[in-house]
């Protein structure tokens, strides 16, 4: 066997100085997502790791832990810029808009507030006496804020679920809620007019059958 410590060696430090390279970029971007400095400092790592990779199995028969493949830096470079060179655009969307809404039947305004008032009493310290829920509203309300924020938090019994749809769109800009008023109920959720609609689902509750309404379909 023939030694080649002399090709190693080289291929090794060209390893570490593509790793120092790849971190200098990556602390350069800041968190910024598809950073043309990151992305080729990854191209030079991956390369040299696997021409190390390559080397190490023709010398010894050895292999690294580091399962890659071979890029090609020609290729890599479509990723950012186009053919005459000028920074390539991006055919997707970086923003989905999601916008849900889903109704509900109240069987029992009392139950409800019960309810409510519950979930707002574990919320608040054991020398403070809650402050009473007013209405239904208010009661949903208390629902959302002790839960997780999402409809997930209003699978109640006290609650009975009704037809509801979710539309996903593509957007050109995030919503920017300090343009709207607090009590603006529209604002937020009216599409753009460049908005994109992708899709609408509409959602119905499974209603469980009685014994006698499953007997009368079967």
């Amino acid at each position: 066997m023939i030694d080649q410590h002399g090709e190693l060696d080289p291929a090794l430090e060209r390893v570490i100085e593509a790793a120092r390279h790849h971190l200098a970029a990556v602390r350069a971007a800041q968190g910024r997502i598809d950073d043309d400095a990151v992305w080729q400092a990854y191209v030079a790592l991956n390369n040299a790791s696997y021409a190390y990779d390559e080397q190490l199995m023709d010398a010894f028969g050895e292999v690294t832990p580091w399962d890659v493949q071979a890029i090609d830096p020609e290729e890599a470079d479509e990723r950012f810029t186009s053919p005459d060179g000028s920074p390539a655009i991006d055919s997707h969307p970086h923003v989905i808009s999601v916008r849900q809404r889903r109704d509900y039947r109240v069987p029992s305004v009392s139950a409800l507030i019960r309810a409510a008032t519950s979930a707002r009493r574990a919320e608040t310290p054991d020398e403070d006496e809650p402050a009473p829920v007013e209405g239904v509203g208010e009661a949903v309300l208390e629902l959302l804020q002790s839960g997780d924020g999402s409809l997930a938090a209003l699978d109640v019994p006290e609650l009975e679920p009704m037809d509801g749809v979710v539309m996903v769109s593509e957007v050109d800009a995030a919503v920017d809620l300090e343009a709207f008023d607090d009590d603006d109920p529209v604002g937020p959720f009216q599409p753009a007019a460049e908005d994109r609609l992708v899709g609408r689902l509409d959602e119905h509750p499974f209603l469980e059958l009685d014994d006698e309404e499953y007997d009368r379909t079967h």
